[in-house]
């Protein structure tokens, strides 16, 4: 899972527990200017192929994290529970989309969505 702070116009993202290992990543941070769109979405994640792993990591309905290539995009995963999956669309940063998952996905959506619309 991952845990979301907004400081400064920055979306900090921290990987959390042996998804740190899974994922081979312990935190991502994009300025919120880069951010083109944010949704939820359960049903990207029960698409059985994710992309080429990147280094990744796939067990079938039990976790898909790292970095994949899918489709021309680079794509960071951490995903456990489908329900709780939030994509975000990015331009000028080293991944093209980050599928994650959240505590409370449609309050973090809604709170990104309103800091991008200013």
């Amino acid at each position: 899972m991952i845990k979301p702070e907004i400081i400064d116009n920055v979306l900090h993202l921290s990987v959390e527990g042996m998804d740190k290992i899974l994922a081979l990543k312990s935190k991502l941070s994009v300025p919120l200017e880069h951010i083109t769109a944010i949704r939820i979405d359960e049903e990207i994640v029960k698409n059985k192929f994710h992309g080429f792993k990147m280094p990744g990591t796939t067990i079938p309905g039990i976790i898909t994290a790292g970095s994949f290539y899918q489709d021309g995009k680079h794509i960071f995963w951490d995903i456990h529970h489908p329900k709780q999956a939030v994509i975000i669309s990015l331009d000028h940063e080293h991944y093209d989309q980050l599928v994650i998952e959240v505590e409370n996905p449609e309050s973090f959506v809604q709170e990104v969505q309103g800091k991008i619309q200013r």
